[in-house]
């Protein structure tokens, strides 16, 4: 018996000392896993980043952390990993290529939230569709029209798309333009657009707007109207402005054309 317990001694207080060791072990890789958690889920929410996404990306790192944890546990008491990872990565190489749509929406995601090519509440035109994004989830992204429509885009199709961001700069210029007759007084005519230009405080002085001609066209002549103003007063100037330019050239006389076609029909001499 004493034989037996001097024999066993040495292999008790190492497995004792092992799993001492292990658990240390295991408490230090969940203080390091808790601390990367809270250092992440700081820096995505400091990035107003949608918190569902928040969400997603915290659970990924958790699983991920935690997997690697418990496969170095493993090893440490001797039970070999290779056959468990072999395993490991044949299911995630099924799953991978019966998933390949989803895996592309899903780093179409990442790429969008870390290059971040908008953020939500931007109004954006993109894949032939356009409106305000609600929601940046790690799969697809949604718009809202401005006829109350929701549209969902995969994220894979949008981050290999065009993306227009109207919303990105804090100015916007508004394109605008009207054509006047052939026999109108076009100093006349322009000056009544400088002067409705004017008086409109939500247009800006800086940069300075553009009235000038831009094509003489088959029924009239084009006059260009370009004022810069605040991105959230586009819609509202545009479209004030237009309604004031068409009064007001009705109002000092100055035809505003609409397409038409003079036909010559000749007699036939007998």
């Amino acid at each position: 018996m004493e034989e037996m317990l001097f024999t066993l001694w040495p292999k008790v207080l190492s497995g004792g000392m092992s799993f001492i060791w292990s658990m240390v072990f295991l408490f230090i890789g969940l203080k390091v896993i808790g601390v990367i958690r809270k250092i992440l889920k700081r820096a995505l929410e400091r990035s107003s980043i949608d918190t569902g996404v928040v969400q997603f990306l915290d659970a990924f790192v958790k699983i991920s952390a935690y997997t690697v944890l418990i496969l170095a546990l493993l090893a440490r008491f001797g039970i070999q990993t290779t056959s468990f990872i072999t395993l490991l990565g044949s299911a995630g190489v099924a799953i991978g290529l019966s998933l390949q749509g989803s895996l592309a929406n899903f780093a179409g995601g990442i790429l969008i939230l870390v290059l971040k090519p908008f953020v939500v509440g931007d109004y954006i035109s993109a894949c032939g569709c356009e409106g305000t994004v609600t929601e940046i989830s790690i799969f697809s992204t949604t718009l809202h029209t401005g006829d109350n429509r929701n549209i969902v885009i995969p994220n894979g199709t949008l981050s290999n798309s065009n993306i227009i961001d109207y919303s990105a700069n804090e100015n916007r210029r508004v394109d605008m333009s009207v054509d006047v007759a052939y026999n109108s007084d076009l100093k006349h005519a322009q000056q009544v657009i400088r002067e409705i230009l004017d008086a409109d405080e939500k247009i800006l002085k800086d940069p300075a707007y553009v009235v000038a001609v831009d094509n003489l066209g088959d029924s009239g002549i084009t006059i260009l109207m370009r004022p810069w103003v605040k991105t959230e007063d586009y819609w509202e100037v545009k479209w004030r402005t237009l309604e004031k330019v068409h009064d007001r050239l009705t109002k000092e006389g100055i035809d505003i054309p609409f397409p038409q076609m003079t036909v010559h029909l000749e007699q036939e001499k007998n």
